[in-house]
């Protein structure tokens, strides 16, 4: 009787499925310390208890990306160890701010299947939660993958394709109990700009890049305990390349975005999200943002901004697609979501 997981293939899955992921981590602060370490992140709100407590909470959160990478990096065992490539991500909601001593864990429902024209992949839906050790969920969020069939003569499954929210109403978005950003410190934070001094369809150029280095990929792959082969085993690919966590280029970027969103403070909302060019050690990340709508809240002095993220492997800023609608081959990324900014 075998005893190894060789993974899931497209074959394996069935709609309305739900799969409870392995291995539940207890977060530290070495996980922030570590995450700081591995990209430029600056924002105050995590890199300061004293700042946190000012705004109204017990004490600084784990980066929100944090708690993505982690919730993610359990599902990948089961979900994408076989997969070509992630795909895209909707309907991504922060539910509460993750603290060092937080125990999370993964549970993962299959949402929608549809076998590709040519037989030998699939796109696996998935919607995700994370729960932490008093059973709240802290976040969830749907992604598709593309995944490798194990037997081309497996028949196709009915086609089911989940419908999807393009954007989630602002009203459906929660923010952290107490926060307050009536006494927002903008001189700690880093910038003045605050939501009032953003207009929508406003473009920033985030000016900054940073160059992927394969020794930081890996360290990041196994931190978020993300176990897919194309992203660690140079074997797997035919080019010899392994390809770059997608997560890593969002993180990348979202560090990259201080620079101008300063005080971007929170991510609580991921609309959507595309992965649209592979990304290799060597590529020289930039980015640079548009702003696409803005929200009040109840919280006091905290107002919602709407944000579409790129990175970029050329540098180019708004040029997204071609005359066709594909996304040009310097597009690595294109991500939106909504972030809690002081008024």
């Amino acid at each position: 009787m075998a005893k190894t997981n060789p993974g899931r293939f497209f074959e394996d899955y069935r709609v309305g499925e739900v799969i409870h992921h392995a291995v539940p981590r207890t977060v530290s602060g070495g996980e922030r310390a570590l995450y700081h370490a591995l990209y430029p992140a600056r924002h105050a709100l995590y890199s300061s208890d004293e700042f946190a407590r000012a705004c109204g909470l017990p004490s600084s959160p784990v980066d929100d990306l944090i708690a993505f990478h982690i919730v993610f990096g359990k599902t990948v065992p089961d979900i994408s160890l076989n997969a070509v490539a992630n795909l895209g991500y909707a309907e991504g909601r922060w539910l509460k701010p993750v603290y060092a001593g937080d125990t999370l864990h993964s549970s993962s429902e299959v949402i929608g299947l549809k076998e590709n024209s040519n037989g030998k992949t699939g796109v696996v839906y998935v919607r995700t939660t994370g729960t932490n050790q008093h059973g709240e969920a802290v976040m969830e969020y749907v992604r598709w993958v593309m995944v490798r069939k194990n037997n081309l003569d497996a028949p196709a499954p009915e086609a089911v394709v989940p419908e999807l929210n393009g954007v989630i109403p602002a009203g459906d978005l929660l923010l952290p109990e107490g926060l307050n950003f009536s006494n927002y410190d903008f001189t700690l934070a880093g910038e003045a700009h605050r939501w009032g001094d953003y207009e929508v369809g406003e473009v920033i150029d985030h000016v900054d890049g940073v160059t992927i280095e394969e020794a930081e990929h890996m360290i990041a792959t196994r931190l978020w305990q993300n176990t897919a082969k194309v992203h660690f085993d140079a074997t797997f690919r035919p080019d010899g390349q392994r390809l770059i966590y997608g997560g890593h280029v969002i993180s990348m970027a979202r560090a990259l975005s201080f620079n101008g969103l300063a005080n971007a403070q929170m991510i609580v909302g991921l609309n959507g999200g595309a992965h649209a060019n592979p990304c290799f050690s060597g590529t020289t990340v930039k980015a640079w943002s548009e702003v696409l709508d803005k929200a009040e809240t109840d919280a006091p002095g905290v107002g919602l901004v709407r944000l579409r993220l790129v990175a970029t492997s050329d540098g180019s800023v708004g040029d997204l697609k071609d005359d066709a609608g594909k996304y040009r081959s310097g597009v690595l990324l294109d991500l939106d979501y909504w972030a809690a900014m002081p008024v």
